[in-house]
């Protein structure tokens, strides 16, 4: 039995020391988070979040990997390859990386998930997306550890203490946590592969690894890489500074380690990119059209509103782009990653201090070699999120599913946590306290955009406009369960209604006769998305002009086409929201 004196000597410096720190770091994670979703929960507010999270529930429901949300291009795609159009029954989802929402279905499957709505009138929140944004947390915290892990065998304990803390306080990542994205995700995955390279590399560097375990390293590191590219597809170019960090730093067997990475790359992607090249004869299925987005040719988010994209009687034919309009979509999106993304990466003044630390070379070969990965990866993500960016990001700037530079974030505070405690090193700091000030001062500056909003007035958590879960829930009631919904937000009429809902055609006439003939509509959903438009310049001279005449007729003169099948209209909303419907669908006796 140990004495007195063991006891306290254990508290003080052995193994009660470390426990007690790691408990404090635990209860200080669940401070923050329950304090954050007091001050600032926001119901989901993003497309990809709504529409990651209706396919989760198809998942856990057993349905497999369908949506609700139905693109007409989809539609195309999946007509051309199968010759049918796939609107009768399930409908595959090809626009989704599947492994965000498998871990959302996961959690549906195991914790107490409840998609009933409340029936008080003064709604706030929705059950479910609590869940979801504290599934995120969880993985947040296990990024936080990792990066803890990683910042200890690279530096010291101080160094990790300090950027955990960093981590922590990033108000950008908490955002993230409870946008419902699947970035919490893909931080952890890639600390994962971060920890595995820094010690492949110390265990080829001082030869204690042999050629067997290095390989398998490889491969681990691949299929990880593999698991990220299926969490968002773009972040699968980030195999490039895999494969480039095991053939610059591994020889003699560069080559060898580096095409094991690839190896464990292709085996874990593969099997998915070929089911959804059989389903639409695209390897990335819809996904892979977001190269062609926002350019002239398909402004906003026309593409995927089309039922036809290869229509030789028009420009808008995907066998007519040309590698000139990919280029002049970069020249046009790059200027903009460089001048404001890339200085404010992570939402954190100590990604400053990384920048700066390029000019610093580090004695640690391991040090400058990893941090040789990180700006690889800068470079790659950097013409990526050009090339990829589409409609998303202006819809909710930052916290959005094309923001791929977030990701690096961790190693970016790491690396800059570093150089601070460096250069504080380098100080002749006066004793009794000047180095937990300067610290702390360090801290405060980085952590000042969290302490606002933990300090400041609470965020409602309503998305509105556009977005009343009740209200889009309600609406979707009026439908029976195999009928059809078009709307201008489909993803929040899957998510909140569970209703089968196609995004509008960018042809009105056509394409709503189209999808008509192979299943009928019974309802369009219009909200501010659409009417909440300039008329002149956003509605009829906008990207969409007939859907545009078709809004402004309905709300400027309250007329509807003749002919149209749906002439009964709810105007309770109006003009933020417009329900027309082939009856009166809100009276009881109507349903």
């Amino acid at each position: 039995m140990p004495t007195l004196q063991e006891m306290i000597h254990s508290l003080e410096e052995g193994a009660g020391a470390r426990a007690l720190k790691w408990v404090g770091f635990l209860a200080a994670f669940v401070v923050l988070a329950v304090a954050y979703d007091l001050r600032a929960f926001k119901n989901l507010s993003n497309p990809d979040a709504m529409d990651a999270a209706q396919v989760a529930r198809n998942i856990a429901d057993g349905r497999g990997f369908t949506t609700q949300f139905i693109r007409p291009v989809s539609l195309y795609l999946v007509g051309q390859k199968t010759g049918a159009a796939s609107l009768t029954n399930a409908h595959p989802d090809l626009a989704n990386a599947p492994a965000f929402p498998a871990v959302l279905a996961g959690a549906m499957r195991v914790l107490p998930f409840d998609f009933k709505f409340p029936v008080e009138e003064q709604f706030r929140t929705w059950q479910p997306e609590h869940l979801i944004a504290w599934t995120n947390q969880a993985l947040f915290l296990l990024t936080v550890l990792l990066a803890w892990r990683l910042a200890r065998n690279l530096f010291d304990p101080a160094v990790a203490w300090l950027s955990a803390a960093v981590l922590l306080g990033a108000d950008m990542l908490w955002r993230f946590s409870m946008s419902g994205l699947s970035t919490m995700l893909a931080l952890a995955l890639l600390m994962l592969v971060a920890n595995l390279l820094a010690a492949a590399e110390r265990g080829s560097r001082e030869g204690g690894w042999g050629a067997a375990r290095l390989c398998f390293v490889a491969l681990l590191a691949g299929a990880l890489m593999g698991v990220l590219g299926l969490t968002r597809y773009a972040l699968g170019c980030l195999i490039l500074p895999v494969m480039l960090f095991f053939n610059l730093f591994f020889a003699p067997r560069s080559l060898s380690l580096g095409f094991a990475a690839l190896i464990g790359f292709a085996a874990v992607m593969a099997p998915w990119l070929m089911r959804n090249h059989e389903l639409s004869g695209r390897f990335f299925g819809v996904a892979s059209l977001a190269l062609h987005q926002t350019t002239d040719r398909f402004p906003g988010d026309r593409i995927e509103r089309l039922l036809d994209p290869e229509n030789k009687f028009t420009h808008e034919d995907l066998r007519q782009v040309s590698l000139d309009e990919h280029w002049g979509k970069l020249g046009e999106n790059l200027p903009g990653i460089l001048q404001n993304d890339l200085p404010r990466l992570g939402g954190s003044w100590a990604a400053a201090f990384f920048l700066a630390g390029l000019l610093v070379p580090f004695r640690n070969p391991a040090l400058g070699r990893l941090r040789v990965f990180v700006l690889l990866s800068l470079g790659v993500l950097v013409v990526m999120q050009a090339v990829a960016k589409t409609h998303v990001a202006a819809l909710a700037p930052d916290v959005n599913s094309e923001n791929l530079l977030v990701v690096l974030a961790p190693l970016v505070f790491i690396f800059g946590t570093g150089l601070f405690v460096l250069l504080m090193d380098q100080l002749e700091l006066p004793p009794f306290g000047a180095r937990g000030t300067v610290i702390g001062l360090f801290l405060l500056v980085a952590c000042a955009p969290m302490l606002f909003a933990l300090g400041g007035t609470p965020r409602p958590p309503m998305a509105y406009p556009p977005y009343h879960p009740q209200v889009i829930h309600e609406r979707a009631g009026w439908l029976g369960e195999r009928e059809l919904m078009m709307s201008d937000m489909p993803w929040a009429v899957a998510w909140y209604g569970r209703r089968d809902c196609v995004w509008l055609p960018s042809n009105v006439g056509e394409g709503f006769a189209t999808v008509h003939r192979v299943r009928p509509v019974a309802a369009i959903y219009l909200t501010a998305l659409t009417l909440d438009q300039k008329l002149i310049s956003e509605l009829l001279q906008g990207d969409d002009p007939a859907w545009g005449d078709f809004a402004a007729n309905a709300v400027v003169k309250r007329e509807i086409p003749d002919g149209f099948p749906l002439k009964h209209a709810f105007a309770e909303g109006f003009p933020y929201q417009l329900f027309l419907s082939d009856r009166e669908r809100w009276k009881p006796a109507a349903r």
